[in-house]
């Protein structure tokens, strides 16, 4: 039987808080991607299934694809390496008021390192480096490479009693 919780409706209540989704929730999801440059980043520890979260530098693509940046050395690259199911939360706190009551954004899909080979990847080199320009002091290292999600949905916490799901489609749709 279905979550009822999971399904949006246009009267949210307190069994069903999902909204449907609309172009303002689609502009504010695509707005908190495209301006974050740093999101925290959920992965599962190869060795004991647990969750991990890290701080990782973040850009996103036209399509409001997100990709990272990564050493192969870090926990986080390694989880990957094992398991590409992931999350990205991004959206910070302004400086007043309850940081709960902020908008954030939940993206969840699975992680796919990149060839440095592929055909895209000096365009998102320099790319990258226009968001993050001291990571020209790493980027060429032999064990950084870019990550990039395969969106499967969002959750998006507009603020307070804006809750939303997104598609892949809602985000690549959606205008900054």
């Amino acid at each position: 039987m279905p979550n009822s919780a999971s399904k949006p409706s246009s009267e949210p209540s307190v069994a069903n808080p999902i909204r449907e989704t609309d172009g303002e929730a689609r502009a504010l999801a695509r707005r908190l991607m495209a301006d974050a440059r740093y999101a925290s980043i959920g992965v599962l520890e190869p060795e004991t299934g647990m969750p991990l979260v890290s701080r990782v530098a973040v850009s996103v693509e036209v399509d409001g694809t997100p990709f990272i940046l990564v050493s192969d050395l870090s926990t986080h690259s390694k989880a990957l390496a094992q398991d590409g199911r992931s999350s990205l939360l991004f959206g910070e706190p302004g400086p007043k008021g309850d940081p709960l009551t902020h908008p954030r954004i939940t993206v969840i899909g699975r992680m796919k390192k990149l060839d440095r080979n592929d055909t895209r990847h000096r365009e998102r080199r320099n790319f990258w480096l226009k968001q993050h320009p001291k990571a020209k002091l790493y980027i060429d290292f032999g064990d950084f490479h870019f990550w990039r999600m395969e969106v499967e949905r969002a959750h998006l916490n507009g603020g307070f009693g804006k809750a939303y799901v997104l598609t892949p489609q809602d985000i690549e749709q959606a205008e900054a």
